[in-house]
């Protein structure tokens, strides 16, 4: 569904678009006419046009900041619950990252199906990562990066969308509590959906109708964090705060003057944090 509303911005909303994933329709396969379909004839619908400003918002977020930490010599992208992200397949800056695409078993081995299908090719610089968190311990995660070649000495951007509002309080911290031992320079970014009082009327009509149908689909949506929340969370891991972008705050606010139906609205926040750089123990 975040690959159906990417690929529909470019087809429904006004240019200059906000993200532009040139292979996210590709990337929908025998499903591509079905879940267009949808935005093109009902793309105003909140639920609709709300998908695209979450999807887009947030992808333009984290790769903006890819971009900056690559120019400061940050190689490495680890992807948590990497589903159909094209960024690895479609970016000349994957040339000079290495894409750790971290997901469960089943949905890579559909993944890769879909890229042999699509004929997309996969890079060197591209790496799969599976993990069943149902199985393993988040613990582990780090050891199956490091076999797929991730150099846990060196920094990276660890990107975690779309993913902790499917998980329990427990679970977000134990991968928290792995990220925290990265190395220092890395930076997370993370989603977070706000609890139902701190959402707007646009927010929690979102929520409401996304929500139940998430749990029909056998995902129901567990954690809400606020932004204290996720702070004390992030801070309890040893890892450092640096921001917290809305919607509105996730690009420029000229790119919000718009005549189409994206606009922010208060459900989805991005935490930026860093792992800092140890301490020397004190001289005894």
């Amino acid at each position: 569904m975040s690959a159906a509303a990417r690929a529909a911005h470019l087809l429904v909303d006004e240019s200059p678009p906000i993200f532009t994933d040139t292979l996210a329709q590709t990337f929908l396969g025998e499903r591509a006419e079905e879940l267009l379909g949808y935005h093109r004839s009902y793309g105003g619908h909140p639920v609709l046009s709300g998908a695209r400003t979450t999807a887009v918002t947030r992808s333009r977020y984290v790769e903006d900041r890819l971009a900056e930490l690559a120019g400061r010599g940050v190689d490495q992208y680890v992807l948590l619950g990497a589903g159909l992200d094209s960024f690895a397949y479609r970016s000349e800056l994957a040339d000079a990252v290495r894409v750790f695409e971290v997901d469960e078993p089943a949905t890579q081995h559909w993944k890769r199906a879909l890229l042999a299908e699509t004929g997309t090719t996969v890079p060197p610089s591209a790496f799969f990562v599976p993990v069943d968190f149902e199985k393993e311990s988040a613990r582990s995660l780090t050891d199956h990066l490091v076999r797929a070649g991730f150099d846990p000495g060196r920094p990276s951007l660890v990107g975690w969308l779309g993913v902790t509002m499917y998980l329990t309080s427990q679970a977000i911290r134990q991968t928290l509590a792995v990220i925290s031992g990265f190395a220092p320079g890395t930076e997370l970014i993370v989603e977070h959906l706000l609890p139902a009082g701190l959402r707007d009327e646009a927010g929690q009509s979102y929520a409401e109708l996304v929500m139940a149908a998430a749990a029909e689909q056998g995902e129901p949506w567990r954690t809400f964090l606020s932004i204290e929340q996720m702070d004390a969370l992030l801070l309890e891991h040893r890892l450092q705060p640096i921001e917290y972008a809305r919607q509105r705050e996730m690009i420029d606010p000229a790119e919000w003057e718009r005549t189409d139906a994206l606009r922010p609205f208060e459900l989805s926040v991005l935490a930026r944090a860093s792992v800092p750089t140890r301490q020397a123990a004190p001289a005894r």
